[in-house]
């Protein structure tokens, strides 16, 4: 532990830290559970992407269950040429956010293709648009908790460590200038004391 010194500039100091950080907890406190609250909201958003995900899977495969025979001839038809993803202010804390997601489709004969191609490129656009949302989903998630735990760790620091240490301190100078103040005083009756016994052993004499 770092030395400190007993003294009243010390004393004043780490009354000066105190105050500090008792004013800082509350903001960081208050921080902290915006970032709580936000990041549930990240989770759910990211648990109802997964969900759409899964739902939309078992919908390709209901609507299309031909697609188990056809997929090799079918495949390239439909590919991510851009992915836009700007990002947004949450409690303070830059996450991704989803702006979209552009496609470059094959050119395809209708003739030549299957009377439902047509439905599977747009569900095919639906499935890589939601694999990309998931991603940035999971993303939000894991920048809000790394936010979540610094922050944590701060308030945990203010409220845990640098307060009850800050008093802790301020009690130890108190009581060191407390005795001090005592010897002082016991030093001075003890002064007063050796003046007065000369003074009464002359008066002794003069009589």
């Amino acid at each position: 532990m770092a030395t400190f010194r007993l003294s009243k500039s010390a004393l004043q100091e780490q009354r000066s830290q105190l105050r500090l950080y008792e004013k800082l907890l509350p903001s960081l406190d208050l921080k902290r559970r915006q970032l709580l609250g936000e990041l549930k909201k990240a989770q759910h958003s990211f648990a109802r992407a997964r969900d759409a995900r899964s739902a939309l899977d078992d919908r390709i495969g209901d609507e299309l269950p031909m697609l188990a025979e056809r997929g090799a001839s079918l495949a390239g038809l439909v590919r991510v040429r851009d992915v836009r993803v700007g990002t947004e202010n949450v409690a303070g804390v830059k996450v991704p956010r989803l702006q979209g997601v552009d496609f470059e489709v094959a050119r395809y004969s209708l003739l030549a293709t299957p009377a439902f191609t047509d439905r599977l490129v747009a569900r095919l656009q639906e499935a890589a648009e939601q694999r990309v949302r998931l991603g940035v989903e999971a993303e939000r998630v894991r920048v809000l908790e790394g936010a979540l735990r610094r922050i944590t760790q701060r308030v945990n620091l203010f409220g845990h460590v640098l307060i009850p240490r800050a008093r802790q301190h301020m009690k130890r100078i108190q009581i060191h200038l407390s005795d001090l103040e005592r010897e002082g005083v016991v030093r001075s009756k003890l002064s007063k004391a050796r003046h007065l016994v000369p003074l009464a052993v002359a008066g002794e004499g003069a009589r």
